[in-house]
């Protein structure tokens, strides 16, 4: 007796996806990739799986908005390959990345699409070496890559076992070449040891790999001590970011290159970078060069005087400019969330908001929920840091949770789990709006400079929070006025099945002028309508207003199709708005189980007859409302018995980044071919499902299914 099939789970399809990453680097010559994937319901890019850079490297931007002017997300909105290929190129066309990447390297974003959906992005690099532009061969690889990658991922949603971005990216396994035996190895070190100056190894984290004992002497240091650290963790006096820089201009440029720096003891060094796809080799030779050629001196060791990470400059840059775009509180919650915590080595952080006489918590990582609802809703009367940064607007840092308790015994207990804190306060324009809380689960010296750039660093998101608060509130006022134009409740109609949707954009602020209406006209007819106001402002909203009433009245009056549209018209362009409407009208006739429509250059409707077959009606195309004053709007008569369904619905549920909206009406039209069992109400999500799976709306959507039954009365 044979067994079923089993899909293949989730873990299966990570590992295929990621044998098709690693295949597509090593097939096009690329040193890295990653592949993105749309977070589900979110307006975000979630770095799923990469390879050929570190962690490290990736993380600040694991995490990127939708709306993030980046090649990746240019890609998904534009549905094809975008192409940097040269620094220059890619400080004109995306100075964010350029400000934060300043290296010699170009890039390929690609979408990953099926014929309806878009699932995300894939990104190669190259070194700077590259040619100007991809040759046929790699261009036929990526887009090989593209839709195996496709199929993968709609395959596994297909099955419930979609792929979803974790929070942090996976990284590849590195494919190691045999080690050397034993004594080729000696052979090895031999010869390096016999090369003037001294080597050593990195892998592509920094770590020392190797080093020989020449290099060991010139840097004062055992060659077990240093073994398997970075470089300028092991030596303090290479803790500069200018070093840091040079190896990080390495790994992305994969060209060689150099810094001089000088001992403790006086001795200058001169380190040469060498990289590869496994890492870098670093000669290291004395130099008589009595003046550094560039930076500081190099900093005395010691908890007070360490310098910020390049890594942590780096991540406070692309904060600093995400933060400029951010829209809503959310926005930039997640993204102080996704660069400060890896910027500074914390592992906890809140934000809090001063309302209605309390601290409230808008946002945090790290923090179990229940801990956070703890401290949520704090007085401003209270005697807590947090207060205190807001109502002072001073900052304090705790480097233990001895220094807690002493100045606040009843606040150790809350913070359990964490060892250490800084309380930053957020003030835009000279006005307190709430307080950063960052924490840390061992104990924590704040350096001078940490505690300078954190402090800098909260009247950056002072002014983001404060503008995203502004949004967020113009948001809802906006969302309101726009469902208020809409009819509240659809009338029941004896005979007549309903279910509408409505969704509004998921991008900026601004109201669309989608509409729809059912209009009862009398025991056996009535009027369905739907239509879609050009633009995004209260002035469409205000037309999508008028329209709706004027077309009801029209209606209700006993106008034909052809002229409820003509009149609505002349009405439209009477009030000489500057805009321009799509409209499409239905009589139905439940008695003589007909329908006749009128459109006014909206997208076809859908008919699917009680057999199942379904169909895109074509009615005569007429004008748009709003162009011209005599226009005609030619009618369509069909059959409309019970078990049959129309489905009328405006360009946002057809249109979006990298699909085409043929492909997407045929793929609706299949969707309502094989839902026959299926409610309306379940049909109707079913299908904004399908147009819109990863909740990325770039258009408001209006969707209305009408189904005539056989049981009247």
């Amino acid at each position: 007796m044979g067994h079923a099939a089993r899909t293949p789970g989730p873990e299966f399809a990570r590992r295929l996806l990621d044998r098709i990453l690693a295949e597509v680097v090593r097939d096009t010559g690329a040193y890295a990739g990653g592949v993105y994937l749309l977070v589900p319901g979110r307006q975000m890019l979630g770095l799923e799986a990469m390879t050929g850079v570190p962690r490290e490297f990736a993380t600040p931007w694991a995490r990127v908005g939708l709306a993030a002017p980046l090649p990746v997300t240019d890609a998904v909105h534009e549905g094809h390959l975008v192409w940097v290929g040269a620094q220059g190129e890619l400080a004109r066309r995306y100075p964010r990345a350029a400000l934060v990447l300043p290296y010699h390297f170009a890039l390929a974003a690609a979408p990953i699409a099926t014929e309806t959906t878009v699932w995300g992005a894939l990104l190669l690099l190259w070194p700077g070496s590259h040619p100007e532009q991809l040759n046929a061969t790699e261009l036929d690889r990526i887009d090989g890559a593209c839709a195996r990658l496709a199929g993968l991922l709609q395959q596994a949603a297909e099955s419930g076992q979609r792929i979803e971005p974790g929070h942090e990216p996976r990284v590849l396994p590195q494919v190691r070449p045999e080690p050397p035996g034993r004594a080729e190895a000696l052979a090895a070190v031999e010869f390096v040891d016999r090369l003037p100056g001294g080597g050593c190894g990195l892998d592509l984290e920094g770590r020392i790999t190797f080093i020989s004992r020449k290099a060991a002497d010139l840097l004062g240091e055992d060659t077990r001590g240093l073994v398997g650290a970075r470089l300028w963790e092991a030596l303090p006096w290479l803790a500069d970011p200018v070093y840091e820089d040079r190896y990080r201009a390495a790994v992305f440029s994969r060209r060689p290159t150099s810094f001089t720096a000088r001992r403790p003891s006086g001795q200058w060094l001169f380190f040469q970078l060498y990289p590869d796809a496994s890492g870098i080799s670093v000669r290291i030779t004395p130099t008589r060069i009595k003046d550094r050629p560039q930076g500081r001196l190099p900093p005395e060791a010691g908890p007070d005087t360490a310098p910020t990470r390049v890594g942590a400059i780096y991540h406070l840059m692309l904060l600093a400019g995400a933060l400029t775009e951010a829209v809503g509180v959310q926005d930039v919650a997640d993204l102080v969330a996704d660069q400060i915590l890896p910027a500074f080595g914390a592992q906890g952080l809140a934000l809090l908001v001063a309302e209605g006489g309390r601290l409230r918590v808008i946002g945090f990582r790290g923090y179990a929920p229940e801990t956070v609802e703890s401290f949520d809703g704090t007085p401003l009367s209270a005697p807590t840091p947090g207060v205190r940064a807001l109502t002072a607007g001073e900052p304090s840092f705790f480097a233990s949770r001895d220094e807690l308790e002493r100045e606040y015994p009843a606040l150790a207990p809350i913070h359990s789990g964490m060892s250490a804190w800084a309380f930053l306060p957020l003030i835009a324009s000279g006005r307190p709006v709430g307080c950063c809380l960052m924490a840390y689960e061992q104990p924590h010296p704040f350096t001078p400079d940490e505690r300078a750039a954190l402090s800098s660093l909260s009247g950056l998101i002072a002014q983001a929070l404060d503008r995203a608060r502004l949004y967020d509130t113009k948001h809802r006022l906006a969302r309101g006025l726009q469902s208020a134009l809409l009819p509240p409740t659809l009338p029941r109609v004896t005979g007549l099945d309903v279910a509408a949707r409505y969704l509004p954009s998921t991008r900026g602020m601004d109201i669309g002028g989608d509409f729809y209406d059912l209009i009862r006209l009398d025991s056996d007819t009535a009027a369905a309508v739907i239509g879609d106001v050009q633009g995004h402002s209260v002035t469409a909203a205000a037309l999508m207003g008028q329209v709706r009433t004027a077309v009801h009245a029209h209606a209700v009056a006993g106008a034909s199709p052809d002229v409820v549209l003509a009149r609505t018209n002349r009405l439209f362009i009477d009030l000489d708005p500057g805009l321009f409407t799509s409209c499409l009208y239905v009589h139905l006739d439940l008695r003589r189980q007909r329908a006749c429509m009128a459109s006014a250059g909206h997208p076809q409707p859908l008919l699917r007859h009680p057999d199942g077959r379904t169909e895109v009606l074509a009615p005569p195309p007429g004008l748009l409302l709003g162009i011209d004053r005599d226009s005609r709007y030619p009618t369509l008569e069909i059959g409309l018995p019970p078990g049959s369904l129309l489905a009328l619905y405006t360009d946002g549920l057809i249109e979006a980044p990298g699909t085409d909206e043929e492909r997407t009406v045929a793929g609706l039209a299949d969707t309502l071919s094989h839902a026959g069992g299926l409610g309306l109400d379940d049909l109707a999500d079913r299908l904004i499902q399908r147009a819109q799976p990863s909740g990325d709306r770039t258009d408001d959507t209006a969707l209305l299914l009408l189904r005539p039954v056989s049981e009247r009365g």
